[in-house]
């Protein structure tokens, strides 16, 4: 029996992650689909977003979304994240662009074992110490380097731009309890962390293995979001609260919008996991892996076998 409605497009007429927009973030207003596109409509009006080259969809308080627009968001493989107001809040997110799970079971196996992490633990923050030796370091030892680094960049970006930095404070609870830069890393890391999160589900892997940062679902967020923050969010803070905007958390997020505008961001983002993930194997051959729609059977060793094959016959 033929499947009724148009059908799905095929994984090589999609757009990959890496060449999407990075988010758009959407708050009251009704999300629904017209042709291949979906419609966002509030008093304004009606905007229509091309959702095949869309990377993620933010939908935040006051949202309405319904169900052929979730149908035509899956089948175009854009991820979909459920937030609260100015983004502080995480609450769901949609499906993976990827078919393949070789960067998940790499990540499994890599933080499963105590060396093979801390192996990749040591190459992370060698990414953000390229001038250094982070081989021989212990995790103590890397947590005392980033904790000084942190606050020496905090430091910098306070004498560049003449915000005033006392320390991090911030309540989950009320975000606008602290003060304008608390508030502008807030909205800007949250961001950062939704966008992180797109790229790390639609490639397949598990946002909740870290291996620096550990019992969380979002572990693996936030250890790919420490590598950019310094470069990207934490100036980015300082110059909203330079600014003296009104909407501080808005502001912010249109900023970190702006700045990952054209999907240079996004690329990165995708080549740096694949590099702690898989680092012997070339970028462009894990992502045409990982969009092969293949099912394997595990064969007891190292080796797989063809899936959809009758075994234990003449």
């Amino acid at each position: 029996m033929k499947i009724p409605g148009a059908p799905p497009p095929s994984l090589p007429e999609l757009v990959r992650v890496e060449d999407r927009v990075s988010f758009i973030y959407l708050e009251r207003s009704v999300v629904h689909r017209e042709s291949n596109a979906i419609t966002a409509t509030d008093e304004r009006g009606t905007v229509h977003i091309p959702v095949a080259s869309l990377g993620t969809l933010l939908l935040g308080p006051g949202t309405r979304v319904s169900h052929h627009a979730m149908m035509l968001l899956a089948e175009s493989g854009s991820s979909v994240v459920w937030v609260g107001e100015q983004g502080v809040r995480y609450y769901a997110h949609g499906r993976s662009l990827a078919r393949s799970s070789r960067l998940l079971e790499a990540q499994a196996k890599l933080v499963s074992n105590q060396n093979s992490r801390l192996a990749v633990a040591r190459e992370m923050y060698a990414m953000r110490f390229p001038d250094e030796n982070t081989s021989g370091l212990t995790m103590q030892q890397l947590r005392g380097k980033e904790g000084a680094r942190v606050r020496a960049i905090y430091r910098a970006e306070s004498q560049r731009t003449g915000v005033p930095w006392d320390k991090r404070s911030y309540d989950v609870e009320d975000f606008s309890a602290g003060d304008p830069i608390n508030q502008a890393l807030s909205a800007a890391h949250t961001s950062l962390y939704g966008v992180v999160h797109s790229v790390i589900v639609a490639l397949g892997c598990s946002p909740g293995l870290g291996f620096v940062h550990t019992g969380h679902v979002r572990s693996f967020v936030y250890d790919i979001a420490d590598l950019y923050k310094a470069e990207l969010t934490i100036p980015l803070a300082f110059d909203i609260a330079a600014e003296q905007m009104m909407d501080v958390g808005g502001s912010t997020r249109r900023a970190v919008r702006d700045a990952m505008y054209g999907g240079a961001f996004l690329k990165r983002c995708v080549a740096d996991i694949q590099h702690l993930l898989l680092p012997d194997d070339d970028a462009e051959d894990v992502s045409e892996e990982l969009a092969e729609d293949v099912v394997l059977l595990w064969d007891g060793t190292k080796r797989a076998v063809p899936g959809g094959t009758s075994y234990g016959g003449d």
